[in-house]
């Protein structure tokens, strides 16, 4: 029997020590070494070549994130992810997740619980497929490191709008931002080296605008303290500015409709898949990703940040609209339901778990079936196991406009699509990069 080497970091000697017994207790698996920062976990990936590695994230001297980079550019690894779960775990998990982590466990407390077999069960699984995975024939894309996410927040960005003759021309009110004070600092650069515009900080040759009508001499003194305080600010570290969103008004009618399903692998798989699609697509988009109740939130979060569609983490009773993607929240199954005024509407439910997921796939494409007066379209990408296959199967029965499923080249975990396949219901079998192309051939 083939043994695995696996490298276990953490900064904590009880964890290490505790994930390791966990690691060990499946005889195919055995501990190389350990790390305690992300900085020993760089070099010894890169000494001891491990076949797999359990990733903390808060670490001293480098985190977690700031390691998983430098291994994913340096020397890919597949890496297991020890995620607490809590708003802040969750939207680091996402992160790492979009920098080339395979997957994530809930962090064991430390404490001895009646789950620990549970959880061990689910960190045999993950490190097995993960081992086995198509990650290091999948090209990494990775986003520019957010080095914000773990410091204090900056100022933000305030748009500048280009002054035309009518602006001109009506008085302008001077407000002070909301976080000003705590980026005030001596200065150690000049302003002529300020990379992007911070609020109160104006352009060379352009004079501060000033109401035609003060109130009082006051007020004007005040702004002009305002712009004379804010010219000493530190400039924020350079990082990409997302451009404002000026979404037109949203339609409610549509006769299409398209489904996902994705697990592992998925986050970047939807990324991929998502940012390809236009604001103005003409359907909305219903998605299952598996995953725990508050990652769901972030990772909506995250990829609308990126996507010209809206993406969101669906409500009970939201209704449907083009130009927008509800992904069902974690812990909940989603359904699709038509009210009696056309509209269309998610319905969630606590159900049991079906494939041992909730949300299920299978779930969500089986309340499409009932909706004949829609054109449906689904998609199964990345992930274990074969959720989402029979109820594919069960559409294309009952009159689906198309079938699509990720290839095996780009699948992180060639399972869920690969079932379906096996099933003969897919008509376009595509690898991740060309799946929107081809949705927006099919969805006019």
């Amino acid at each position: 029997m083939q043994v695995f080497k696996v490298l276990v970091i953490d900064d904590s000697a009880f964890m290490r020590k505790y994930i390791s017994d966990m690691v060990t207790s499946d005889t195919q698996f055995e501990v190389v070494d350990t790390a305690k920062n992300g900085q020993e976990a760089v070099e010894k990936v890169k000494s001891l070549n491990p076949d797999v590695i359990t990733m903390d994230i808060e670490m001293p001297v480098m985190n977690g994130l700031e390691a998983l980079k430098v291994i994913m550019e340096d020397h890919p690894t597949p890496a297991i992810m020890l995620s607490s779960f809590t708003e802040k775990g969750a939207r680091e998990t996402i992160l790492a997740l979009e920098i080339g982590a395979f997957d994530f466990i809930q962090k064991p407390s430390g404490t001895i619980s009646c789950d620990i077999h549970v959880v061990s069960e689910h960190l045999h699984q993950r490190l097995r497929a993960a081992i086995s995975s198509n990650m290091k024939k999948w090209p990494i894309k990775i986003a520019p490191f957010p080095e914000s996410q773990s410091t204090v927040p900056a100022a933000p960005m305030v748009p500048v709008i280009p002054v035309t003759p009518a602006a001109a021309d009506t008085p302008t009110v001077l407000v002070k931002p909301a976080s000003i004070d705590y980026v005030l600092k001596p200065v150690i650069q000049e302003r002529s080296e300020l990379q992007y515009r911070t609020p109160g900080i104006l352009p060379k040759n352009q004079e501060p605008i000033k109401s035609k009508k003060p109130n009082s001499d006051r007020q004007l003194h005040t702004a002009e303290v305002l712009l004379e305080t804010a010219a000493t600010l530190t400039p924020v570290p350079s990082i990409e500015v997302p451009e404002l969103k000026v979404r037109q008004p949203r339609r409610t009618t549509f006769n299409q409709l398209v489904a996902v399903g994705s697990s592992t692998g998925g986050p970047r798989a939807l990324k991929e898949l998502l940012t390809g699609i236009p604001e103005d697509f003409p359907a909305p988009i219903v998605i299952v990703q598996h995953m725990p109740a508050n990652f769901t939130k972030s990772l909506a979060q995250r990829l609308n940040s990126f996507c010209q569609i809206r993406v969101v983490e669906a409500e009970n009773g939201d209704r449907l609209e083009p130009g927008t993607a509800y992904i069902a929240p974690g812990g909940w199954h989603m359904t699709i339901r038509r009210e009696i005024k056309g509209t269309y509407v998610v319905e969630l439910n606590k159900q049991d778990l079906r494939n041992g997921h909730r949300p299920s796939v299978d779930i969500l494409f089986e309340s499409l079936i009932p909706l004949k007066e829609l054109e449906k379209h689904v998609v199964l990408l990345t992930g274990m196991g074969s959720d989402g296959a029979r109820a594919m199967n069960a559409l294309t029965e009952h009159g689906v406009q198309s079938t699509f499923a990720e290839n095996e080249e780009s699948c992180v975990v060639y399972g869920m699509p690969r079932s379906a396949i096996e099933l003969g219901c897919v008509k376009h079998i595509l690898p991740i990069q060309e799946m929107a192309p081809k949705l927006l051939q099919v969805v006019k």
